[in-house]
């Protein structure tokens, strides 16, 4: 064990991770960085401690060639700015706590590396090199996450990251804890940074911070999305609800999200592939259509997968961009002081990723309503025997929805903010340091919210039994039932919470049913539900199989012929 500071402690060789299991800090496997091909997942799985970084040799050869053009305005003794020109001491930030926990500040390094290796920041071979060996001995300075507008990038989060490099403030290795960073720098037989000419703006400007956030953000929001539609299924399988809306009617909104999300729950739901017994329990039931938070899954489930593959797009761009200033460029042999600096794109998307990634806890919480109201359920009040004694899942729900609206007051886009900084020069800032903590923020509340819902829903299906659900959602409860047992009186909730969320955080429900999706959308003959007749006066032709996809070719409508659509996900 290694001694923190206020008394912490950090296991020397492991550490617990914010992203998530333990993981080991001896990795043995590279990742080439070369500026243009670091992928949201392969940053995440930086920050996580999971490989060391290596520059490819393109990489090696661009640095050095836009280095060449730095040392040659110094011989020239021209006047450049960024290069000879002063850009203000390295400020040491008056905010004792709020640092970024380890593994965010091993992102943020893995990120700056990235941005060095495109060959634009006029930056030496030598620094750089110095960075990766950082990285790889795990060196990571004290950064706090607090403190930047987003506009010349993210400057005292990358200045607090680069100081530590030169030996000053604070810093965190797996065996030191936290000391002084020249110690820690010793220790691991490292030269601290002597900066020269450019290197100083070339470290510091940047969009890395609220990037590298929004990495994590980005892919905890995909594992969070998709672990949504299988716990909405549970819910709407424990409601005796309807599969009626999941079948035909997507094919004439295709939505890419919508489509798929519709093809996840039938997956799920009863079918001929996999039978319900609770579904079977209810077939002569004549209810037409469920709440909406039910029937339309699809549709609002749809569309938060679709921004969030929009946001990933856009990020990924961020990730591999050259964002510092001024930028080099060796073919022509000038240095370009532009604007690459602002945030507002990667804080525009954060705002729009937190917005609809909150959509599925607003629906969740709604769902978890319903499961524990006995007039909407039909199951015992709270989801409890003996309801005069226990309150079963009443302070759960109140704690969903709690979260819920706080996320509400978080989703208010701080990118519509902006304060003039820098004497009137930086008038226009995107705030993305603040959209990328608040985004993080909003997708941890909704894991916590499905979390709480999962476990209702679980709990909702022990009173179904004898009765079973479908194979996949069968193996959901059974791993639910791993870590948390039945409700049969009251007791301390949190620890279940905790566990159903380590479940989710580890993408657990998502593994368990992910083999049977897999083998219902594999299956060589896709059956027609009867039960869903096509549109009133409309018919589909053409639908023809694509590698596991489905395209519709042709669409015949009352009102006349119309285009060729293409799907491009799953009908």
């Amino acid at each position: 064990m290694a001694v923190q500071e206020h008394n912490d402690f950090v296991n020397v060789g492991k550490e617990e991770t914010a992203i998530g299991k333990r993981q080991s800090l001896d990795p043995k496997k590279y990742l080439s960085l070369d500026g243009n091909s670091l992928t949201i997942a392969d940053l995440v799985r930086l920050g996580k401690g999971l490989f060391n970084i290596k520059l490819t040799t393109e990489a090696e050869g661009k640095i050095n060639e836009a280095r060449e053009v730095i040392e040659t305005i110094i011989k020239e003794n021209r006047v450049v700015y960024g290069v000879n020109t002063g850009f203000g001491k390295f400020a040491h930030m008056l905010i004792p706590k709020d640092k970024l926990i380890v593994e965010r500040t091993r992102m943020l390094l893995a990120l700056r590396i990235n941005v060095l290796a495109k060959g634009y920041s006029g930056v030496s071979m030598e620094t750089v090199q110095a960075m990766v060996k950082a990285f790889n001995a795990s060196c990571l300075s004290w950064v706090p996450e607090k403190g930047t507008v987003g506009a010349s990038g993210d400057l005292a989060p990358l200045a607090h990251l680069t100081l530590g490099l030169m030996g000053e403030g604070r810093m965190w290795s797996p065996q030191r804890g936290w000391d002084d960073a020249k110690t820690v720098l010793e220790c691991h037989g490292l030269t601290p940074l002597v900066l020269k000419p450019k290197e100083g703006i070339g470290l510091i400007n940047g969009t890395q911070m609220m990037s590298s956030l929004a990495a994590e953000a980005v892919e905890r929001a995909v594992g969070v999305a998709r672990q949504a539609d299988i716990i909405a299924a549970l819910s709407l399988e424990a409601l005796r609800g309807t599969t009626k809306a999941f079948h035909n009617v997507h094919a004439v909104r295709p939505h890419p999200g919508q489509i798929e999300v519709a093809l996840r729950l039938r997956s799920l739901l009863h079918s001929d592939v996999f039978p319900s017994q609770i579904s079977d329990s209810h077939r002569t039931c004549d209810r037409v259509q469920d709440a909406y938070t039910l029937r339309c899954i699809p549709q609002v489930h749809g569309v938060s997968n679709d921004t969030i593959a929009f946001v990933k797009s856009i990020l990924t761009t961020e990730l591999n961009s050259a964002t510092d200033n001024p930028l080099v460029f060796a073919e022509r042999g000038e240095t370009i002081s532009g604007g690459n600096f602002h945030g507002e794109y990667p804080a525009k998307a954060l705002d729009y990723l937190a917005i609809g990634v909150h959509e599925l806890a607003s629906m969740s919480e709604r769902r978890t309503e319903r499961l524990v109201n006995p007039s909407l359920s039909e199951l015992p009040a709270f989801l409890v025997q003996d309801g005069g004694l226990n309150s079963g899942f009443m302070i759960a729900h109140c704690t969903a929805a709690a979260l819920v609206s706080e996320s509400k007051a978080l989703c208010h886009p701080s990118s519509v903010d902006s304060l003039s900084t820098s004497a009137a020069t930086e008038d226009h800032v995107s705030m993305g340091g603040w959209a990328a903590r608040k985004a993080l923020r909003v997708v941890e509340h909704v894991e916590q919210v499905l979390a709480i819902e999962l476990l209702a829903a679980c709990q909702a299906l022990e009173f179904l039994r004898p009765l079973k659900s479908t194979t996949p959602l069968e193996k959901v409860h059974e791993l639910v039932r791993t870590v948390v047992r039945p409700w049969d009186h009251d007791r301390q909730m949190s620890p279940d919470i905790e566990a159903a969320h380590t479940l989710l955080r580890e993408e657990k429900v998502w593994e368990a049913a992910r083999p049977y999706m897999d083998q219902y959308r594999d299956r060589p003959d896709p059956p027609h539900n009867p039960q869903t007749p096509p549109p009133s006066g409309a018919s589909l032709s053409g639908i023809r199989r694509h590698g596991g996809r489905y395209r519709l070719s042709t669409y015949s409508h009352p009102s006349g012929p119309q285009p060729s659509i293409h799907l491009m996900g799953y009908l």
